[in-house]
C-alpha cells in the first residue's frame, strides 16, 4: 500500500538509516511533497523536460518578458513621435516663449553657482537677515 502511494506520487522514497534491532519502535515515513505530487507540476515538469531534449526554448525569452519589452519599444517609439508632433505644432510665440523659459532657467543656474562660491561669513550674512526680517514681521 505504501508502495503504490508513492509511485502515485512520482517520487521515490529515500530509506532512513536506521537499524532494524529493535522492532517496537515506530518506524518514520518519508513525508510526500504535495507540489511534485500535484498531477500539473508532473505535466509542467514533463514538458519542461520535453522541451529541453528537442532544444526548445533555450535561446527564447519567457513570454511576459517578450510582451513587456514590446510595449515598452512601442512606448517610447510613441513618445518621440509626440514630441516631434508637439515642436512641428507650435507655433512660434510659444517657441519664443520656450526660449525664453530655458534663457531664465540657465541664468538661475548661473546664480546659484555664483552663491555657492561666494564665502562663508556672506551666506551666514544673508541668513541673519532673513531670519531677522521673519522675526520683526512676526512681532508686528
Amino acid at each position: 500500500m505504501q508502495r503504490d502511494r508513492t509511485e502515485r506520487a512520482g517520487g521515490v522514497t529515500a530509506h532512513p538509516d536506521y537499524k532494524d534491532w529493535n522492532t517496537e519502535l515506530i518506524k518514520p515515513k518519508k513525508l510526500t511533497n504535495p507540489v511534485k505530487a500535484s498531477r500539473s507540476h508532473q505535466e509542467l515538469h514533463r514538458e519542461l523536460l520535453m522541451n529541453h531534449r528537442r532544444g526548445l526554448g533555450l535561446d527564447s525569452k519567457p513570454e511576459l518578458q517578450r510582451v513587456l519589452e514590446h510595449r515598452r519599444r512601442n512606448q517610447l517609439l510613441r513618445l518621440k513621435k509626440e514630441e516631434e508632433e508637439a515642436k512641428k505644432l507650435k507655433s512660434p510665440f510659444e517657441q519664443e516663449l520656450l526660449k525664453r523659459q530655458q534663457r531664465l532657467e540657465e541664468m538661475e543656474k548661473e546664480a546659484r553657482k555664483e552663491e555657492d562660491q561666494a564665502p562663508e561669513f556672506i551666506k551666514v550674512k544673508e541668513n541673519l537677515r532673513r531670519i531677522a526680517t521673519i522675526a520683526g514681521e512676526e512681532q508686528v
